[in-house]
C-alpha cells in the first residue's frame, strides 16, 4: 500500500486578510495553523511569515524565528520554508530564512513566470489595508523573476547545510530547468517536484495538464523524484485526487485555496488536510507520516535544523 505525503501551506503570500478571517496572520495563528494541520495528517508544513498587524508577506529571518521553535516544539512534522516569498521580491531576500535557519526542506522555484493574482479582484472588492489591492493590481506588470542565475544562487548557498528542496514546476520548461541543474550535478535525487496548476500564467488545470506533468516528470527523472501537485483555488481537492489516483503527493493549505466546497470558505487548514485524507484513504492509501516522508525525500532530520 503507497504512502502519500500531505503538505499544508499554511498561510502563503498570494491571499490577503481581507479574504478571508481564517487566514492565520500573526506568529500564534501561524504556530496554532501549523500544528492543527499536523496533528491532522500533515508530514510537511509549508511556511511563509506576515505582517502581524497588517498581513502583508514578511521574508525577514526575525519573523519567521517568531514561530519557528514553537512549531518544531510541538510537532514532529518537517518544516518548509519558503524561497518564493512573495512573488515582488527577488532571491537575495527570499532566500534568508532559508540561509539562517538551515530547515529541512525549502521551496525553490524552478523558472520565471508571469504571475497574474489580479483575477482575484473580480471576487473581492473591499480590502482592510491598502497594500491589499496593490498587490493584486500590480500584478498586472508582475514576472516572477527566478532566472538560471537565481536558482543557481539559491542551491548554491543552502548547499552546506543539508536542505533539500520543494522544487515548484509551474509549467512543463520548469521541469527541463530542474533536469538541467540536475544534469550539472547542482541538485542530487530524490526531487520532490510540486507541480503547481491554476496560476494564471502557468499550466492549466485540465486533466491533460495533470498528466502531462507527470509523463515529463516520469520520462524526465524516472524513479528519482516523487511527484506532489497544489491545485489553485476551487480547483484544489480536484487535482489532489487525480495525483493521488496516478500515485503522486499532495500539497492543501490556505496557501494555495481558501475554500472547503463551492462557497464554503475553509474554517482552518487542518480541514483541508481532514478532507484530503479522507480521499486518500477512500482510495486505498495510506498517508506518510513525518518520519516516512523523511525516508521518502532523503530529508536530515529535525535534530539539524537550526532553530
Amino acid at each position: 500500500m503507497s504512502k502519500v505525503i500531505i503538505t499544508c501551506a499554511v498561510t502563503g503570500a498570494i491571499h490577503t486578510p481581507s479574504m478571508s478571517p481564517y487566514l492565520p496572520v500573526t506568529p500564534e495563528e501561524i504556530i496554532e495553523a501549523s500544528v492543527g494541520a499536523a496533528e491532522a495528517g500533515a508530514a510537511i508544513i509549508h511556511l511563509h511569515a506576515r505582517d502581524p498587524i497588517t498581513g502583508k508577506p514578511d521574508q525577514s529571518p526575525e519573523a519567521f524565528a517568531k514561530f519557528l521553535p514553537q512549531i518544531k516544539a510541538r510537532t514532529n512534522a518537517a518544516l518548509n520554508l519558503t524561497s518564493g516569498g512573495s512573488p515582488f521580491m527577488k532571491i537575495d531576500e527570499r532566500i534568508q530564512p532559508s540561509l539562517r535557519f538551515a530547515p529541512e526542506v525549502a521551496s525553490l522555484n524552478m523558472g520565471s513566470i508571469n504571475f497574474a493574482l489580479f483575477p482575484m479582484l473580480e471576487r473581492f472588492k473591499t480590502f482592510k489595508h491598502p497594500w491589499e489591492k496593490e498587490h493584486l493590481e500590480g500584478s498586472r506588470d508582475l514576472i516572477f523573476r527566478n532566472t538560471f542565475k537565481d536558482i543557481e544562487y539559491a542551491l548554491a548557498a543552502c548547499a552546506a547545510n543539508g536542505t533539500r528542496f520543494e522544487l515548484e514546476c509551474y509549467d512543463i520548461g520548469h521541469l527541463y530547468n530542474l533536469a538541467h541543474f540536475a544534469e550539472r550535478g547542482l541538485i542530487k535525487p530524490p526531487f520532490f517536484v510540486q507541480s503547481v496548476f491554476g496560476i494564471l500564467g502557468g499550466i492549466g488545470v485540465h486533466e491533460e495538464d495533470v498528466m502531462h506533468m507527470k509523463r515529463t516528470a516520469d520520462r524526465l527523472f524516472g524513479k528519482d523524484y516523487q511527484w506532489s501537485v497544489l491545485g489553485g483555488g476551487r480547483h484544489q481537492m480536484r487535482i489532489a485526487t487525480l495525483s493521488i489516483g496516478m500515485g503522486g503527493n499532495v500539497r492543501v493549505g490556505l496557501e494555495d485555496s481558501l475554500w472547503q466546497g463551492k462557497g464554503t470558505l475553509a474554517k482552518s487548514n487542518a480541514d483541508q488536510v481532514r478532507q484530503v485524507r479522507q480521499i486518500i484513504e477512500g482510495l486505498g492509501h495510506e498517508v506518510a507520516t513525518p518520519d516516512e516522508a523523511r525516508e521518502m525525500l532523503q530529508l536530515k532530520g529535525s535534530a539539524h535544523v537550526k532553530f
